[in-house]
């Protein structure tokens, strides 16, 4: 049963009886769960109470999944969040990825999945209101210093603030130095077995990272393409 410790889950899906059958077994879970009929419900409510991740469906009356997602990112809201997906919205899919959601799930889904897609992404992305910083380890990625404590790229005194997936991936690509990783290898690494995350999903990732830290992204030499293989993470733009 939730406690005051409980992560803050909302469930913003135009199904009450999704949203009532999300509530109660996620509630069973140790979560504390508010289900909202839509996105501009959420769109108010997040100023006023801030969740530890959102569950967001893309389909809904009015404004849709996809497009309050771009209004949080715009605003550089990096709110953990995951969609809910028709399973043959592959375009979607990666839409959403490329916005900067962290996770999604295709309908009808297990609930426990759903559940251990949420534990996954807070794993990743710890709140900081709920505990201190794990560690003050920082690590060079080309002009920038990784800061895994603050979860931010910085240079020279600006700072760039990353998804949780974006924070682990190039986590891992960091901690594996030099080493061709394929992109199973980096979903295994990022989201754990059993994801049904695509190959294709990290790809995008790889293109948002590469904007951000590459001089020319079109022309990569921190996080390189290793053909038939995968990824090499190359440290201080050495080739």
């Amino acid at each position: 049963m939730p406690n005051a410790d409980s992560p803050l889950i909302f469930v913003v899906d135009d199904d009450a009886e999704l949203r009532g059958m999300l509530q109660q077994y996620l509630g069973r879970q140790g979560l504390e769960v508010v289900g909202l009929p839509s996105a501009d419900d959420l769109l108010r409510r997040l100023p006023r109470r801030r969740p530890d991740l959102v569950v967001l469906d893309l389909m809904m009356p009015g404004t849709g999944g996809l497009e309050a997602l771009r209004k949080l990112r715009a605003d550089s809201d990096d709110i953990p969040l995951i969609l809910l997906t028709a399973r043959s919205d592959d375009v979607d899919r990666i839409i959403g990825l490329e916005m900067g959601a962290d996770d999604y799930l295709g309908k009808p889904f297990n609930p426990r999945e759903l559940l251990a897609r949420i534990q996954a992404v807070l794993r990743r992305r710890p709140v900081a209101q709920h505990g201190s910083p794990r560690n003050g380890e920082a690590v060079r990625v080309g002009d920038y210093v990784l800061n895994l404590q603050a979860r931010t790229l910085q240079k020279e005194g600006a700072h760039l603030r990353l998804t949780s997936g974006e924070f682990a991936l190039i986590s891992a690509l960091a901690a594996h130095p030099m080493k061709p990783l394929s992109r199973e290898r980096l979903i295994d690494l990022t989201r754990g077995g059993g994801t049904e995350l695509s190959e294709r999903s990290v790809d995008v990732q790889v293109l948002r990272l590469r904007k951000l830290i590459e001089r020319d992204p079109e022309n990569p030499v921190i996080i390189q393409t290793v053909r038939g293989v995968g990824y090499v993470f190359v440290p201080d733009e050495t080739e």
